[in-house]
């Protein structure tokens, strides 16, 4: 499984079978790699996931999908503003659903934030509920992308269900989770081998680094995956 993190919560995912995008938070995103461009993210994606509806997190789905053919999945709301924008390709989701899509099994799980888009101008399009999202491969770890999210104790329900090795976890505070909180629900609940930060660094109003994450983390920092925008890892 090979991770590329392109800032904010916009991640590549190669797996085998699959090429998985994140949260496709691209034009417009101050970390996005200037190295890089949209139609270099989109060469090769199969799917697409939606962890919800804010303009920071759908970003370039739309013309992603339309370049690429990829599925998006996402809950409900999601998937038929996508078809309304001329996607046919759609895997429509609700919270606690899992679909088996081949290559790779998708959980939606819930998360505690809100989902909307400000693109059509005010008031917001509402987008349903915030969701997390566990994708299981054939043949590699789990992993779990937090989206945005405070904690939460049925976190501990999430583990016990999908049992995820990976954890994309949200770090940057007032939006989400702050390096306190993220670093207690990655040891509380979770046997994360990897844990990724993300939601950090890409507005000066969030967290800039992971200097206080890693701090908190504590005996658990050796598990801590730092990447500049474009890096990479490989787990």
């Amino acid at each position: 499984m090979k991770i590329i993190w392109y800032g904010h919560s916009a991640f590549r995912v190669e797996i085998s079978g699959a090429t998985l995008l994140f949260d496709p938070f691209l034009s417009g995103n101050p970390s996005f790699p200037s190295s890089l461009s949209v139609d270099d993210v989109a060469k090769g994606v199969t799917h697409i996931l939606l962890t919800h509806g804010h303009d920071d997190h759908i970003g370039d789905a739309i013309s992603v999908a339309k370049a690429s053919g990829a599925q998006i999945t996402a809950n409900f709301e999601i998937t038929m503003w996508a078809q309304a924008q001329g996607i046919e390709n759609i895997n429509p989701m609700g919270c606690g659903g899992t679909v088996d899509v081949g290559p790779f099994s998708v959980s939606l799980t819930q998360a505690h934030h809100t989902s909307s888009s400000l693109a059509g101008g005010w008031p917001p399009v509402y987008l349903g509920n915030p969701n997390g999202i566990v994708v299981r491969p054939k043949d590699e770890p789990p992993i779990y992308h937090m989206g945005d999210t405070d904690i939460f104790s049925d976190m501990a329900l999430i583990n016990e269900i999908h049992a995820p090795k990976v954890g994309i976890v949200p770090i940057g505070d007032r939006f989400t989770m702050g390096a306190r909180t993220a670093a207690l629900a990655c040891k509380r609940f979770f046997n994360f081998d990897v844990v990724v930060p993300c939601h950090y660094g890409t507005f000066p109003i969030l967290d800039q680094n992971t200097e206080k994450f890693i701090e908190e983390m504590g005996g658990d920092a050796f598990r801590v995956a730092s990447m500049e925008p474009g890096g990479w890892i490989e787990t």
